[in-house]
């Protein structure tokens, strides 16, 4: 009896301590959830070359996205700030600027519906044949059930040929370079229901005397929660 006794009280003693590990582990699990998470993502390049023989060489550096609680703070919401820079360069006689369109693919597995838009700050300055492009700002998308939105992180605002407000997403620039850098931009997700990932994009239009081509260079796919 004693023995039998004994036995039952230590299958008590470690049932306890299996109970309490799983409370811990339940506790720090709702604090990880709740804090930011930095996700560094790998640097890349591209290198195309065109029919008239220039080459398109772009490369991406310095790319990280920091997931955050949105201040919703429910399932639905979340925000990701996102930071990184590209360059791009033209190289052969023939080169003749061209356009730098960055920007995010983000996608969700259900919503529940929302609005979209964006609202952000741009500096530029021209510097002989390269121009350099600085974004910084906040957008919101909303995306529909099993769909993807293609957000772009610059806003650019020039008259048209009718004096009119036009908006460009791309960066021009003349002769045979130019770059883009993006810091803290904030792209809210709202209305997602399930699943969210994002991919960043670097889209070039490459201009020389002969020709016209698109070349476009894909990030890695990093999930917003």
């Amino acid at each position: 009896m004693n023995a039998s006794k004994t036995g039952l009280r230590r299958g008590l003693q470690i049932a306890s301590v299996g109970a309490a590990a799983a409370v811990a582990v339940g506790l720090f699990s709702v604090g990880a959830a709740n804090a930011d998470t930095l996700v560094p993502l790998p640097d890349g390049s591209i290198t195309e070359t065109l029919t008239d023989g220039t080459v398109v060489k772009i490369t991406r550096t310095g790319e990280s996205a920091n997931v955050s609680p949105s201040l919703g703070a429910t399932p639905l919401h979340r925000n990701v700030w996102v930071s990184g820079s590209t360059k791009v360069e033209l190289i052969g006689p023939n080169a003749d600027g061209g356009k730098i369109e960055p920007g995010y693919v983000v996608g969700c597995q259900l919503t529940l519906g929302g609005k979209a838009g964006a609202d952000s700050g741009i500096g530029s300055n021209y510097a002989g044949d390269k121009t350099t492009q600085s974004g910084k700002g906040s957008g919101t998308v909303s995306i529909g059930p099993g769909q993807a939105v293609n957000y772009k992180l610059l806003d650019l605002e020039a008259p048209d040929a009718f004096g009119s407000e036009s908006h460009s997403g791309a960066n021009a620039f003349k002769g045979k370079g130019g770059s883009v850098t993006w810091a803290d931009e904030t792209i809210a997700v709202n209305g997602c229901a399930g699943y969210a990932q994002a991919r960043s994009y670097v889209k070039v239009t490459a201009n020389t005397k002969n020709v016209n081509s698109i070349v476009t260079l894909w990030g890695q796919p990093f999930s917003i929660g």
